[in-house]
């Protein structure tokens, strides 16, 4: 029987290693077969042979796949190692036979049950009672009066590094006792197990042992040379410890390497969520190809993700700016069906900014977090408050009831609130055109805020800040002439185009302000400086190409009597503009006056009973999220418009969209100016 499975085993051995070789391995190979076959090269001194190295590197390579050899094949391959030379590979090869492995050959999904089971071996006395010990001295004195092994004292020093980060402990480095355990570790490095091993170079580094120490670097060398028996949640661990070397200006290229490439080799074998949200927590280290196979798993295990695993995984996805849309769908849609999960304040304000970041809308989860957050208001910080505030704004959604305990959270403590929170505050205000019922005690401690600081903000700054007063309508000429001035555009002029083009505009709104609102004062040519960039062509959306064609029918296709994509001198455009007579009819508008046009139009004066018209469409985009509340810089349009002497004419996609013929199209553009002239007559 013996010589038969010798036969048998050579032949496979021989042949190349594939799929068949490994079914009929796993089907008879026993270690006494294997001792049995190496004994037999060995006797005839046949150890040179390709057939013997290829048996014996074959072993060194699956050794670790095994469990515990039974204690009669243990003896029996150390007397063959006491009592014949043999070659390095089979020494290896049975001193892995001697200790357990955490990870075996199997099929599928096995192997990621395998890799989560605990190591079969007893834990030391010592062991058991460290990880009972609330403080560090117990942990260094429990070692004082046991010892123990290398792998003991790393145990040790892992749970030491735990009890000082619970307890705090200056220079314990420095005490005997952990100075007897860092001896221990260094002269048996090799005999530390992967986990206690990867978790002391955590432990290590956490204490302050500097890099270049030469505990630290032996135990990296260890790492480096096992690292393809790690499990991959060692290697998750690892490369948390990386990220956290790198931070520091500290990496080994060597080991990173070695393990940024097992971590994409072995990809398949990531089966749990736990490691899953802690490898997407350093995606700056991976490549593209990596990052979508962790979002693959992620999206595979995200029914059993925890709450804090959900967050972590979309506050990853934030910080690369990658907007996985199937995952960030699975993660809320786990997030929003699980009441159970306890949603703590620092995990609703990740998630908003995650979606803020990202620009995904889910209004389930935003309501949950509104319904979370507003018993909460008075326990967060200022801090806390802009930044949900922000993330919101970014989210075009105005909740009122939330962003009302906001405006009063300010109002109880303006004191904590610095000056860039509060400018940041009327930012997303503005933004999302929240108006206070009762705002005067709030923009009395605004204004109060602002004073001291306001000149000394950074220009791009000052200039939203003052443009976001203006949506509010709380703008003061202190604020309008701190921007307009001639000197204050040079601070704007330059650099990025679309930046510029985007400033340019908001000053012109700015100074628009200051000409249609009754504030009495007079400002400088507005942004003289930030000329709009020469040979840009602006693309019309569908909308507003479909309304130009609507509106020329309307008008019998008179080009005097129409014009469109109009730029005024306010920074506003105008889709399309009309003067109609008493009787609501176009007439041709080429020789009137035009005084918001940069030329001021022609030299007729406005007929007694016309009226000007302003067509504007409202695209998706200018509305706040599930609402048809206009967003904070279309609504001042409308405003400053109606009060340049337009009837706004207002075309929402969500009514444009369900015309469907041409004539349709024509006749709403006629009941809406006979509405807009007949409200206009009743005021």
């Amino acid at each position: 029987m013996l010589t038969n499975h010798n036969a048998l085993f050579k032949s496979h051995v021989a042949g190349s290693l594939t799929q068949n070789l490994c079914d009929s391995y796993r089907s008879f190979l026993h270690v006494n077969v294997v001792a049995a076959v190496i004994k037999a090269d060995l006797t005839r001194k046949n150890t040179g042979s390709a057939l013997f190295k290829m048996t014996t590197r074959l072993l060194c390579r699956w050794a670790r796949l095994f469990p515990r050899c039974p204690p009669a094949a243990t003896a029996s391959a150390r007397l063959q190692t006491s009592t014949v030379h043999q070659t390095e590979p089979v020494c290896l090869m049975s001193l892995s036979w001697t200790r357990p492995s955490a990870r075996h050959l199997c099929q599928g999904n096995e192997l990621a049950r395998m890799e989560e089971t605990v190591f079969p071996y007893d834990q030391a006395q010592l062991v058991r009672l460290v990880e009972k010990a609330s403080t560090p001295e117990e942990v260094l004195q429990l070692w004082a009066e046991h010892g123990g092994s290398a792998s003991d004292a790393a145990r040790c020093l892992v749970q030491l590094n735990l009890r000082v980060m619970e307890k705090g402990g200056e220079g314990i480095l420095q005490d005997p006792r952990c100075e007897s355990m860092l001896e221990t570790v260094q002269s048996e490095v090799s005999s530390v197990w992967n986990g206690s091993l990867v978790g002391l170079l955590r432990a290590l580094t956490m204490l302050g042992l500097p890099s270049d120490a030469p505990l630290l670097r032996s135990i990296q060398n260890e790492v480096l040379w096992r690292i393809r028996r790690l499990t991959y949640r060692h290697l998750a661990y690892l490369v948390d410890w990386v990220a956290f070397q790198r931070k520091r200006g500290y990496e080994n290229e060597a080991l990173t390497t070695a393990l940024l490439k097992q971590l994409e080799l072995r990809w398949t074998e990531l089966c749990d969520s736990r490691t899953v949200s802690i490898l997407m927590g350093r995606a700056s280290l991976f490549t593209p190809s990596l990052m979508d196979k962790l979002e693959d798993k992620a999206l595979e295990l995200a029914e059993s993700f925890s709450a804090e695993d959900i967050r972590r995984v979309a506050f990853a996805l934030a910080s690369q700016n990658r907007r996985a849309v199937p995952l960030l769908r699975a993660l809320s849609y786990h997030l929003n069906q699980k009441p159970s999960f306890e949603l703590k304040t620092p995990l609703l304000l990740d998630i908003a900014y995650a979606y803020g970041k990202l620009n995904f809308h889910q209004t389930q989860v935003l309501q949950r977090i509104a319904a979370e957050l507003l018993p909460r208001l008075s326990e967060l910080s200022s801090l806390n408050v802009t930044r949900c505030a922000k993330s919101l704004a970014f989210l075009k959604w105005l909740h009122l009831p939330l962003f009302e305990g906001f405006a009063q959270h300010y109002v109880s403590n303006s004191k904590i609130y610095s000056t860039l929170q509060v400018c940041n505050l009327l930012i997303s205000f503005a933004k999302l055109n929240f108006q206070l019922g009762k705002g005067e005690e709030f923009y009395q401690k605004v204004h109060k805020a602002l004073e001291g600081s306001f000149q000394n903000l950074e220009p791009f700054l000052k200039t939203d800040v003052v443009w976001s007063l203006c949506v509010l309508n709380q703008a003061n000429p202190d604020y309008i002439s701190s921007v307009t001035k001639y000197d204050f555009q040079k601070k704007l002029a330059g650099g990025i185009v679309d930046r510029t083009e985007s400033y340019r505009l908001k000053l012109l709104h700015i100074s628009a302000f200051a000409l249609l609102e009754p504030l009495g004062i007079t400002i400088e040519s507005p942004a003289v400086l930030l000329l709009a960039p020469q040979g840009k062509v602006e693309v019309s959306t569908p909308l507003q190409s479909s309304l130009h064609t609507a509106l020329q029918s309307l008008t019998n296709s008179r080009t005097q009597a129409l014009r469109s994509s109009v730029k005024t001198i306010y920074g506003w455009t105008i889709d399309g503009e009309l003067v109609v007579d008493s009787e609501n009819k176009p007439i041709d508008l080429k020789n009137l006056k035009a005084p918001h046009l940069p030329g001021g139009g022609g030299r007729d004066a406005l007929p007694a009973g016309a009226r000007r018209i302003a067509f504007v469409a409202w695209e998706f985009p200018n509305f706040c999220l599930r609402s048809k509340d206009l967003l904070g810089r279309f609504a001042m349009q409308k405003r400053h418009l109606q009060l340049a002497g337009f009837l706004v004419v207002e075309v929402p996609y969500f009514e444009w969209l369900e015309l469907k013929s041409d004539w349709q199209k024509v006749a709403y553009l006629k009941d809406k100016l006979g509405k807009a002239v007949a409200e206009d007559m009743a005021k």
